[in-house]
């Protein structure tokens, strides 16, 4: 079958979040599918299959190293772009529909570039004491430095944590045993004329994966939660994968009533693999 591997998120190459994408994967069973995601070890590995849905373009399976998710965002930009360098050729010009467990997701893209509408969440809301106390224990912070938190889980399960800076989120040493079940993003406003306009990290020791690099379904939370309370601008950047050498780089914007999540994606693997 041909593969794809994909660099999401990074202006330069190997510096973004890699995803594994097998083609034409219809003829795979579940078992052949999780086991091939776990062999990869990388935090997601997608599999292109025909669409069930007339209104979508191709469907597609998300697994990590240990469960499929409904949805995740880097798993979204770089299947559409290994399904467009493959030839794949959209019903609308400009933009790619992608059917997954979260059901239909539009993809728009110009060159190096795509940007996916934010999915609903399925949870939101305050988070209860005992599981910030929780966060609060894992991240090894004092309780007074969690500014907001939320429930922002459109698939993976997130939890949102604000910090009051970037530099607080960069000096992180989560316990990452006490996380449990629990999936934490963090975010901190940088100074200006950094580097980007925020910093986040994602902690998500249950999933086979402390930290994750670069995480499109965490950014969409974070912006569809911060812009909509007021709490950022409805245009803003995020840095991420500072603390593991990478230089993840995602735009958030709102605009056509929706939460647009862009970023490069570029296919540097290309070949076949043997099941």
């Amino acid at each position: 079958m041909r593969f794809s591997q994909v660099d999401v998120f990074a202006h330069d190459p190997y510096r973004g979040n890699p995803l594994a994408v097998v083609h034409d994967a219809d003829g795979l069973t579940d078992e052949e599918m999780a086991r091939f995601a776990n062999w990869t070890n990388l935090s997601e590995t997608t599999f292109l299959l025909p669409p069930t849905d007339a209104a979508a373009d191709y469907r597609v399976r998300i697994f990590t190293v240990s469960e499929e998710l409904p949805f995740a965002g880097h798993p979204t930009l770089g299947s559409a772009r290994a399904w467009l360098s493959a030839g794949g050729v959209p019903a609308t010009d400009g933009e790619v529909v992608q059917e997954c467990g979260a059901g239909l997701v539009p993809i728009r893209y110009a060159e190096e570039r795509l940007a996916f509408a934010a999915p609903d969440f399925l949870r939101s809301g305050e988070v209860a004491d005992e599981d910030l106390d929780r966060i609060v224990a894992a991240l090894r912070i004092r309780p007074d430095q969690v500014r907001h938190s939320q429930w922002i889980d459109n698939g993976p399960g997130w939890v949102g944590v604000v910090l009051d800076s970037a530099d607080e989120v960069l000096a992180l040493e989560p316990d990452f045993a006490s996380f449990g079940d629990l999936d934490v993003g963090v975010i901190g406003r940088h100074a200006a004329g950094g580097p980007a306009d925020y910093e986040v990290r994602a902690f998500v020791p249950g999933l086979g994966v402390t930290e994750d690099p670069v995480t499109g379904s965490l950014n969409a939370g974070f912006a569809v939660w911060l812009i909509g309370a007021g709490l950022a601008p409805e245009a803003f950047t995020v840095r991420q994968g500072t603390a593991l050498g990478r230089a993840g780089h995602v735009d958030l914007r709102a605009e056509d009533d929706r939460v647009w999540v862009g970023g490069r994606a570029n296919v540097l693997i290309s070949g076949e693999v043997t099941f």
